[in-house]
């Protein structure tokens, strides 16, 4: 099957579609916490409990990770711009139903399908992206990608802050309304498709079986998504517990915290970049591997203040380091991931989605099992999602001869790309 491949006709990749598939992938998960500032402010209208409220928070992401599981197969089965087309439509549409909704129970199945449509968002960034760009290339660009969605989590809680001065929640969604109309005209315009007839895969769930079975079958896709998960797994164990540990620990102000936040925050988008650049020159595996060591780092910090006292200083570095070595995993994991498979870059780009989150949402809960003032959990649970990230990477994805499957792109040695920029 790949062997055809080579005669399909490619895109080409220059910055316009670049900077689109890049819109793409944020969109959705901007979602999550562009309203978190008016979440208060929502509670009370709607009379609600506060752990109600934050259902609407858990609905989106379990529709951010089901809508990746959905889109992928779709879009290896009729391309990439119709589903695309038909997930920011549904966006906008959800989008202005949850500012209208009467009641929270309502909001919360607005916002499960809003998480839906924004999860078409990424896999169509990721597997357009896998369809355009091969070798250092392809790894540079999900290094983008990372980029990109660390500066989305930056900008849309301090964004959705600043337009609470002006607008209520309702408005708040109103306004995401507003920017999917204009990502839809974008796509409609913009957006070419980049998966060809002759390269797409038939019809029916037996064939997405088919194609499943075959990506958990491969050790190195399995490697690179179970490593993966487990890194998000450290990754959304910080998001989950930095506020306890330094507002709650070490009694930082808010905006201490948010100045803290935001260093971390800049960090995972520089060393995204830095990994998409070295990925280039070092190979997937090798960046890889780069990454977790300094994601271990940071754990074993997180740890260390957890067993006895340790300064503020040391936290808030193991905080940065953490999250900076998982900025430089994600590109080279999900260059691993989609590889071999540019048959089936959507379905796989699906799998890939989906542990993330699902292992995320797993761990996140975990590092509050003592309270909100114990160091312990969160340094337990980084330091074993990311030794188990270590180990399984060690297992799964050292080099075999003549094991992986016939791909395109060798992407442990550097491959040539046929796409430019």
């Amino acid at each position: 099957m790949t062997d055809s491949l080579a005669a399909v006709p490619r895109v080409r990749a220059g910055r316009p579609l670049a900077t689109l598939l890049l819109v793409l992938t944020v969109f959705g998960p901007i979602s999550m916490d562009f309203y978190l500032p008016a979440l208060p402010s929502l509670t009370t209208e709607l009379g609600a409990a506060t752990s109600t409220a934050q259902l609407t928070v858990t609905a989106c992401l379990i529709g951010l990770a089901a809508g990746q599981l959905i889109a992928g197969p779709l879009s290896d089965r009729f391309g990439r711009r119709a589903p695309a087309l038909i997930g920011v439509t549904a966006y906008v549409l959800v989008s202005a139903l949850c500012a209208l909704t009467p009641t929270v129970e309502a909001l919360i199945g607005a916002r499960l399908v809003q998480g839906l449509a924004g999860g078409v968002g990424i896999v169509i960034a990721q597997a357009a992206g896998r369809d355009v760009y091969e070798g250092g290339r392809l790894i540079r660009f999900y290094g983008r990608l990372t980029v990109t969605g660390g500066f989305a989590a930056i900008v849309g809680p301090l964004l959705g802050g600043a337009l609470t001065a002006v607008l209520d929640w309702r408005g708040l969604f109103l306004v995401l309304s507003v920017v999917g109309t204009v990502i839809l005209g974008w796509v409609a315009f913009g957006l070419p498709e980049t998966l060809a007839r002759e390269a797409r895969t038939a019809a029916g769930f037996a064939v997405v079986r088919r194609d499943v079975r075959l990506l958990l079958s491969d050790r190195r896709f399995v490697g690179a998504v179970v490593a993966q998960g487990f890194v998000y797994a450290a990754l959304f164990a910080y998001l989950s517990g930095a506020t306890f540990v330094l507002q709650g620990v070490y009694g930082l102000t808010p905006q201490g915290y948010a100045l803290a936040f935001g260093l971390n925050s800049a960090g995972y988008m520089a060393c995204g970049y830095l990994a998409g650049r070295l990925g280039e020159r070092w190979g997937a595996g090798r960046t890889l591997g780069a990454g977790l060591a300094v994601s271990g780092a940071g754990a074993a910090g997180l740890l260390l203040a957890g067993l006895t006292h340790v300064p503020l200083a040391v936290v808030i570095v193991s905080l940065f380091l953490l999250a900076a070595g998982a900025a430089i995993t994600s590109p080279p994991s999900t260059a691993l991931a989609l590889a071999d498979y540019p048959q089936i870059a959507g379905t796989a780009s699906s799998l890939l989605g989906a542990a993330r989150f699902a292992f995320g949402g797993v761990a996140a809960p975990l590092v509050g099992v003592a309270g909100s003032l114990s160091i312990l959990p969160l340094g337990l649970v980084t330091t074993f999602s990311i030794a188990a990230a270590a180990v399984v990477a060690a297992l799964l994805l050292r080099p075999v001869a003549q094991t992986a499957p016939a791909g395109p792109l060798p992407l442990a040695t550097e491959g040539a790309s046929t796409c430019v920029e």
